[in-house]
Order: C-alpha cells, then sequence, then structure tokens
C-alpha cells in the first residue's frame, strides 16, 4: 500500500475535526446496537496515512499500549498496529483510539468501523460503541486530539493529565460495582434496562413489568423497612423481642448523658449515630467517661437528628452476612483499613503504596477505597505506639481505622462457606425481623464457623441497600455472584420482562397503521402504549402531544407501568438521529418505500431511504416476524436482512407475478395477508402454509369508504398480518378492524369525514407526492360513487394542498402536478413552519407544479390559487362548495382546521354568511355562464359575468 504511495515531507498542520456528532441509542444504521457517529473531515491529513508521518505509530502505541490488542479487519492480534505500519488514514486511527480509550476507563468496547462520506473527499464517518454515551463522547474529542497532537504537537496538551481527567469523568458517571453486577446479571438473562437519572437509578424491564433499582435497594424494598433499619435504637429493640443476640445499647442526646448510659452498661463501649451509615462516627472499645464524651460529639457530627447511641462493645471479627430474599446469599469478613510493615518504609509511606493499587478508588468508583490519613487515623496509629514516620517492622499491622467498612478503606476477605449454620438461621431471621427484601447483617463475633449464643457475639447493625463489592470483588477468596438472588426477585425463573414491541415505518400509512394495530390489541383488553406523529399515546389517552415517532417517545412508552403492549410508529428523521429507543422489537411493519425527504441528512435515493427503514427489519430477533409489502420492490428487498419470520402482505389479484411469488412462500409454511376477488367484492384472506382464513370483505370495512380507499386496504392488510404475528385471533383481529374507523377520535388528521353543509370534507394529513396519487385515486373512486347526488347535477372537487419546506423543489412541482390531475380546484397552502424556506416560496413551487401539468390537454384542474395561511384556505375552499361536492383538506394543524369546519357548520345553521371571502363556484363553467346569461338576459347572470371580467377567481 506505501509503495506505490510518493512519501510527503509531513503536513504543515494538523486538522482533523469533528464535524458532527450522534448519539444511537438502540439499531441504527450502522450497527444493530448503540453507537456513537462522529463525522470527521481530516483536512489535508487526507494526504497523509499513517506510514507516511514519521514515528506516528510507535508514539501512539507507547502512549496507549493496549491498541496492540485490536484486531482490526485482521482478525489476530496486533491487527491494527500492522494496518498503521502499512498505512491507514487518521478517521481509521481515531475511531480505534475512542475505543481503546474506553477500555482504559474499564468499559470493554471493540466494535466500531470507519466509512468514507459518499461525494465528500476527506471525510469519514466514524462510528463506535459506548458503554456510557458521555463518556463515549468524550473519548472520541480526546481520540481526535491526541491524534493531532502526535502530527504536531500541541502546546500545553499533556496526554497524561487529559488521560487522568478522562479517568475521573467517566468514574464519576459510572454505576457503582452493586449496580454494575445487577445490571451485567439482567443482561445476561436478556433483560432491558434503561438509566433514569445519572445516579444509580435504573429501570429493569419494560412497561407493566419493569422493575426498579438505585443501588441495591429495589422495587420490592418496604420504605418502612428501611426507616426501621436506618434506626439503630429500634432495630436493636425489634431483634431483641425476636431473642436474637444484640448488643446493650440506650440513645442519648447529651455527652453527660452517654457517659452515664456507658457507666450503667459497662465499659468497655461503642458510641456511633442513631442513623448514620458507612461506619463513619463509629466509636469503639471506649474505656473510660472522657473517651466517652469525646467520642459524643464525632458521633453527632454524622447523625441526622442529632441522637447517640451508646452500645456494649462486643469483641471479636467484623462479618457482613448478605440476605437476599430472606436466605443468606454471602458472608465477607471485613478487617479494617490497615498497612503491615516491611521494615523499610514509614506508615505513610506504606499507605501511599498500599493507595497505589489500581483496585482502590475514591469512595465507591472502585472494588477498593483509598485510605484516608486524617486526624482520627492519625490518633489511632499513636495508640498502637506508632507515629506516621515511623517504621514498623516486617510483618507488623498497624491500623488506621477502627471499623471494617469498605468506604473507609477496609478489605474483605470471603467466608461464605464456613458460616455456622445457627449463625446463618440468625441473620435471615434479622431480615426477616426487619422486614428487608436485601439486607446486610453486620455480626460481631470471635468466629462465624462457630455458634455466635456459645461463643458470644451479637448483630450490631442491620443495614438496607448493603453494598456487594465486599462480595463480588473480595481482596481474599471466593467472588460470589450475588446479582443473581437479586435478579430472581425481581424476576422470578420464566416470568417475563419485556413488553411485545410491533414497530411500524414507511413512507405513507404508517400512523394509520399503527392505529389500527393499537385498536386490534385494545379491544383484546391490552393497556396498549403508542407513539406517533401526533404524540404518545398511552392506553388511549393522549399524554404528550407533538411529533412523537422519534427514540425518546419510544423509551417513554416503555417507561410506563401501564404498558403491556407497545407500538412503534418508527420515522426516517429518529432512525438517523438517534437510531431506535430500544433494542428490539418483536414485528416490524414496512408499508411502502416511496420518495419523500429524500437529499436530507445523506439520503439521497431511494434505496438509500430503504436502508433507513430496514433498521426496524434488522432489529427482529429470530422468533419475530417482519410484515412486508410484497408489491414494492424495495420492501421485498428488506426480506434478507430479518432473522425472523416474514408476513407478506399484497394488493396483488391472484395470476399475477408478485401474487405467484406470496402463493409460493405460503405453500412453504409461511405467512401472508392477501386479496381475494369474488362476486361480492374483495375479501382479505390470512395465509398459513396451505390454510386460507377469510377475515373480512374490504367494502365493510370503515375505514376503507366503501373499499373506495385501497390505501386504507392496505393499511388494514398490513395491520392484520401484524396482529395475526403478535399472537392476536382470527376473532379479534376482524373485531378490530370492523371497528376501526377514521373518525376524528380514532384517527385524528387520518382521512376524517366530516359533512359540512351537505359537503363531504375530508381532513387528511396528506403531505408528499406519492400520498397525493393514492389520495387522488380515492377522490376519483368517491366522486365517481356519488355522481348524480350534486344539486348542480355533477360533483366538483376541490383541493387544498401544501408540502412541508424541506422537500427538494421537484418533490413540491410534483405534488401539485398529481393534484392537478384529480381536484377542480386547488388552494396551495403553506405549513406553519417553513423549514428554511421563505414565506410563499413552498406554495409558489406546488402551484407551479399544478400550473404546469394544467396545460396539458385533458386535466381535470381549471382553477389555482395560494392562499398561505391555513385557515383562510379553509374558509376560501368551503366557500367554493355547493352540496354534495367533495372537499379534500390536506391539514398541518387538524385540530384548528376541525375548528374552523364547526364553525362554519354553525354560521350556516344560523343563517349567516360564512366569512369567507366571495370565490368562483367551480361547478359553473366561466364559458357556459356567460352564454346563459347573454341568452336569458337574467340579472344574476350578469352579475356573475361582472365578476369575472372584474377578475374575480372563478
Amino acid at each position: 500500500m506505501a509503495a506505490d504511495r510518493p512519501a510527503p515531507t509531513g503536513p504543515a498542520a494538523p486538522e482533523l475535526r469533528i464535524v458532527e456528532s450522534r448519539v444511537y441509542r438502540g439499531g441504527n444504521i450502522w450497527s444493530y446496537d448503540p453507537a456513537i457517529h462522529l463525522v470527521v473531515d481530516l483536512g489535508v491529513l487526507e494526504g497523509y496515512p499513517t506510514d507516511t508521518i514519521e514515528g506516528f505509530t510507535e508514539r501512539l502505541v507507547e502512549l496507549l499500549p493496549g491498541l496492540e490488542n485490536h484486531t482490526c479487519s485482521r482478525g489476530v492480534r496486533g491487527g491494527f498496529v500492522a494496518r498503521m505500519h502499512e498505512g491507514t488514514w487518521l478517521g481509521h486511527v481515531a475511531e480505534h483510539v475512542a475505543l481503546q480509550l474506553q477500555q482504559e476507563a474499564g468499559h470493554d468496547m471493540r466494535r466500531g468501523k470507519t466509512r468514507a462520506v459518499k461525494g465528500e473527499p476527506g471525510r469519514y464517518n466514524v462510528i463506535y460503541a459506548y458503554a456510557d454515551e458521555s463518556v463515549g463522547l468524550a473519548a472520541g474529542t480526546l481520540a481526535v486530539r491526541l491524534v493531532n497532537h502526535l502530527v504536531q504537537a500541541e502546546e500545553g496538551f499533556d496526554f497524561a493529565e487529559e488521560l487522568d481527567q478522562f479517568l475521573r469523568r467517566a468514574q464519576r458517571t459510572a454505576f457503582g460495582p452493586s449496580t454494575a453486577a445487577i445490571i451485567e446479571e439482567a443482561v445476561s438473562r436478556d433483560i432491558p434496562y434503561i438509566r433514569l437519572n445519572t445516579a444509580s437509578l435504573v429501570q429493569l424491564g419494560q412497561g407493566v413489568h419493569a422493575q426498579r433499582i438505585r443501588a441495591t435497594m429495589t422495587s420490592k424494598t418496604s420504605s418502612l423497612a428501611v426507616d426501621i433499619a436506618g434506626d439503630k435504637d429500634m432495630t436493636t429493640r425489634l431483634l431483641a423481642s425476636a431473642g436474637l443476640p444484640v448488643p446493650k445499647q440506650e440513645t442519648v442526646r447529651s455527652a453527660d448523658a452517654a457517659a452515664a448510659a456507658a457507666r450503667r452498661i459497662g465499659f468497655p463501649v461503642v458510641v456511633k449515630p442513631l442513623d448514620g451509615n458507612h461506619g463513619r462516627g463509629v466509636c469503639l472499645d471506649l474505656q473510660s467517661d472522657e473517651e466517652v464524651r469525646s467520642s459524643f460529639e464525632v458521633a453527632r457530627s454524622e447523625s441526622r437528628r442529632g441522637h447517640v447511641i451508646v452500645e456494649s462493645f462486643v469483641a471479636g471479627r467484623d462479618y457482613r452476612c448478605l440476605i437476599v430474599g430472606g436466605r443468606m446469599q454471602a458472608i465477607a469478613e471485613r478487617v479494617p483499613a490497615h498497612v503491615v510493615g516491611d521494615g523499610t518504609h514509614t506508615v505513610s509511606e506504606l499507605v501511599e503504596i498500599t493507595n497505589a493499587d489500581p483496585r482502590r478508588g475514591v469512595g465507591h468508583e472502585k472494588v477498593l477505597t483509598r485510605i484516608k490519613v486524617d486526624d482520627a487515623a492519625t490518633a489511632l496509629v499513636k495508640d498502637q505506639g506508632w507515629e506516621m514516620d515511623d517504621v514498623p517492622p516486617e510483618g507488623q499491622m498497624v491500623k488506621l481505622a477502627l471499623t471494617g467498612n469498605m468506604s473507609t478503606g477496609g478489605i474483605s476477605v470471603d467466608r461464605t462457606f464456613e458460616a455456622h449454620p445457627d449463625n446463618v438461621e440468625i441473620a435471615e431471621e434479622a431480615a426477616r425481623m426487619i422486614g428487608l427484601d436485601v439486607a446486610g447483617i453486620d455480626f460481631i463475633c470471635p468466629d462465624i464457623a462457630s455458634p455466635v449464643r456459645e461463643t458470644g457475639g451479637a448483630i450490631c447493625e442491620v443495614n438496607a441497600a448493603p453494598g456487594f463489592r465486599m462480595h463480588t470483588h473480595p481482596t481474599v477468596g471466593e467472588p460470589q455472584y450475588i446479582a443473581k438472588p437479586v435478579v430472581d426477585l425481581l424476576f422470578p425463573p420464566g416470568s417475563p420482562s419485556r413488553v411485545p414491541i410491533v414497530s411500524v415505518t414507511g413512507t405513507n400509512g404508517k400512523t394509520t397503521t399503527a392505529r389500527m394495530i393499537a385498536h386490534i390489541f385494545k379491544g383484546i383488553g391490552r393497556k396498549v402504549g403508542m407513539t406517533s406523529t401526533d404524540g404518545v399515546v398511552i392506553d388511549e389517552r393522549l399524554v404528550i402531544k407533538a411529533d412523537a415517532s422519534g427514540p425518546r417517545s419510544a423509551r417513554m412508552v416503555l417507561q410506563n407501568p401501564r404498558v403491556d403492549f407497545a407500538v412503534m410508529e418508527v420515522a426516517r428523521g429518529g432512525i438517523l438521529r438517534e437510531g431506535l429507543g430500544y433494542d428490539r422489537n418483536d414485528v416490524a411493519v414496512v408499508t411502502n418505500i416511496a420518495p419523500d425527504h429524500l437529499g436530507l441528512r445523506g439520503v439521497d435515493t431511494l434505496e438509500q431511504l430503504a436502508d433507513v427503514k430496514a433498521v426496524i427489519v434488522e432489529a427482529v430477533p429470530r422468533d419475530g416476524f417482519a410484515v412486508l409489502n410484497a408489491d414494492d420492490a424495495l420492501v421485498r428487498k428488506m426480506r434478507r436482512r430479518c432473522s425472523g419470520g416474514v408476513v407478506w402482505f399484497s394488493l396483488q389479484p391472484p395470476g399475477s407475478k408478485v401474487r405467484e411469488f406470496v402463493e409460493d412462500y405460503c405453500r412453504r409454511g409461511g405467512r401472508a395477508v392477501v386479496l381475494e376477488p369474488t362476486d361480492k367484492g374483495d375479501m382479505i384472506v390470512i395465509k398459513h402454509g396451505r390454510r386460507s382464513m377469510q377475515l373480512a370483505w374490504t367494502h365493510l370495512l370503515p375505514s376503507t369508504f366503501g373499499g373506495t380507499a385501497k390505501f386504507n386496504v392496505a393499511n388494514a392488510m398490513a395491520a392484520a398480518g401484524a396482529a395475526f404475528a403478535a399472537g392476536a385471533g382470527l376473532h379479534e383481529i376482524r373485531q378490530g378492524l370492523r371497528t376501526f374507523t377514521t373518525s376524528y377520535y380514532l384517527s385524528p388528521g387520518r382521512m376524517n369525514q366530516v359533512n359540512v353543509n351537505n359537503v363531504d370534507v375530508f381532513v387528511d394529513y396528506c403531505h408528499n407526492a406519492p400520498g397525493m396519487r393514492v389520495l387522488g385515486q380515492f377522490v376519483d373512486a368517491y366522486a365517481e360513487q356519488k355522481a348524480g347526488q350534486a344539486d348542480l347535477g355533477k360533483i366538483s372537487r376541490i383541493g387544498v394542498i401544501a408540502t412541508a419546506g424541506d422537500r427538494r423543489d421537484d418533490d413540491m412541482r410534483e405534488l401539485g402536478a398529481i393534484a392537478a390531475g384529480h381536484f377542480d380546484v386547488l388552494v396551495v397552502r403553506e405549513d406553519e413552519r417553513l423549514r428554511g424556506r421563505r414565506r410563499g416560496e413552498t406554495a409558489a413551487l406546488v402551484a407551479e407544479g399544478a400550473r404546469t401539468r394544467m396545460a396539458e390537454e385533458g386535466v381535470r384542474c381549471r382553477q389555482v390559487d395560494v392562499v398561505i395561511d391555513e385557515a383562510e384556505a379553509v374558509r376560501n375552499a368551503m366557500a367554493r362548495a355547493n352540496p354534495g361536492d367533495v372537499v379534500v383538506l390536506c391539514v398541518d394543524n387538524h385540530a384548528q382546521v376541525l375548528g374552523e369546519l364547526e364553525q362554519l357548520t354553525q354560521s350556516a345553521q344560523a343563517g349567516a354568511h360564512t366569512g369567507g371571502p366571495v370565490v368562483g363556484d367551480p361547478d359553473l363553467d366561466p364559458v357556459e355562464l356567460q352564454t346563459e346569461a347573454q341568452a336569458s338576459g337574467d340579472e344574476a347572470g350578469a352579475t356573475a359575468e361582472e365578476e369575472l371580467e372584474a377578475g374575480q377567481p372563478g
């Protein structure tokens, strides 16, 4: 590779920069899993691959030796380093550095890819996996800086310091050892999780099956039990009432009372806060009134309520017994923070050596905590006869804390399988008495292997939310996998953790199809959560009104505790922006692929659009199904991307090539939804293998308007296929489709039919050329059915049309051209959001397309008006309509339009003028009107002629 390339002298300055960054939180066009996507620009570095930059590879590997383990495309250790020696581009290097930086932070991320941006030389798509998105983004930023620095040193850039800051950031956002252990166990069982905050609040499972944890507190942890465990006096009295061994104790509020209590109990004693934790404020082995008095202030400073406990000191070793669900799961002996002399180093130096252990960190960020040398530690060392600058002899143990808590620098020794059965029974009974599902029982006794009732010892504390790290990462002994019983507690073996997810995408029809599916399962009794372009719907209640077809809305549905079935409308924009909001869907429905939104976010062709829509098909598991439109060639190709089964749906008649393809698939055991023409109409039939099951006549489904709305026939067939794949019965599917109407209540903004003063008005969201084509076909068929019913002997078709401003100019013109073939009069309006266009620009392009088409012979449209405001456009169209006419309103704000229609109806009923502009009547042709007026001399005709001459639209 390098031999054919001239060796340049080197770049004048590094120019690698991040142009754009995205975080995919689910399956996406690049990966099945969450990933970070950086678009980077190499600038002049496009001409300088790694083998042309002297010493680049060696310096990089020296800074990050872990890169030696990257296999890259070679599939063997050292493959990536070999690629750098041969020569690879720096965008690829940034990908591997970002992955390695995350590995330095303890996130074992290995998946990545780098691909050139098509048509933009020097720009690359860098995609790599992440565990925490903030850490992943920070890794990408630091990777780019490091690559630039190695090309030409950046002044003030210290990689060691930058790496340390990066690791600290990662540690701040990382899950603690306890939370991480539970999540790891959940993931191994295919239980999904969602992080609910930046700390340790996590949801395991979805919807109605969801359980929450915060560290080791769970959804099943009793708040009352936590309060009791936090009150050490109450805990001791409850345990004593059950005959369990506990120390004598009293609660006091002053130093004098503490000294008096100590004398009554008998020295030595322990002084500790009533409601403290992590061993803070605990003073042990106090032998005199003076020690008790001085310790009282220490304990009170850590007590939230100012109460302090004085209890008898129980000599022995410190054991933590972990009880989950009433059963003993692990026991660890806790050894207080200490150092062991080596005859060479001072106590201070030994502390530094001990803290240098990579397993030790600050607080709970790592499996061990660094030993903190404070006044209490120094005093304790002095009590043992040493100073911090003294050199203890070899083997001499010097304590730096009295308590064995891990949070104060202690270590743990696993003793799980050494405990005496009597001691196990005592610990389990203690957890039951307090009522905790996950409890940490602190035992003080000479030896956990001997019964404490005989050797002496007591339970000194019961802890809610006990830490797991002393058990999962003991300093000495075998780790205990205690996350398993916790997850068993939340999700007993065999219990579900996921709700069925049906995802629906396509260019047109996805909203209606999603609503049909939701309606079918609502009729079965399911609590359906649905996302759509109208908002988030939970059990038929609109909880958020917005375009909610993206991944964030999907996560909102999966977090709702009422949802037991999810239907997700998935839009192209959401997939490109953030990917899916979940890891997989049980059923994926693709209605069609047609030109819409092309030219945005790198999607310029139908094939590229199909690749985006196919993400939901790739997210189908082996036991799931993809419901695909067999009539669409691009959708048909998606079958190769599906790991599960396929359910085809097709409008094609028997004998067609597509239908033969579907029939052949069914003969091999597949599933399909097809149309069977009969003398009574078209019958929707579900096929499974060689079985055929009649579902419903198309003309009996309200949403199809007597079978004339072929697009809703297709939507109903897609919904039937999805419901069948998701387990619904034939009768349930039939009942759902027969009761689903396009009323505003069930399907706002999608083919809502309203009668306004005997004018048939259809309110629909149609906004692109493919949608207008099928809508126009419906208008033709519907108007033909109504022929002869209009007052003037014919039915006029009036359309209000518009499109979004982010379409291509040609797409806008095409919309107008198609509409001109189906409507007599077109009123072109604009959406409220211009999406980068000037006011009036979009409407002008649509009108241009319609007028160009009108120049052709035989085109239906006779007039095009531009009325920018939506409400004005509605009034303009309605003022033209006579009873029996058909008006189609392609809306942006359907609620506002329905309100406007209601006002027009009320005004007409009151006998008032509608308030709209005086406009021409499409049923009165201008030439015919003039002839009639001249022949009859009718006064009204003359008035109309005068209006025409004055330039009034007609």
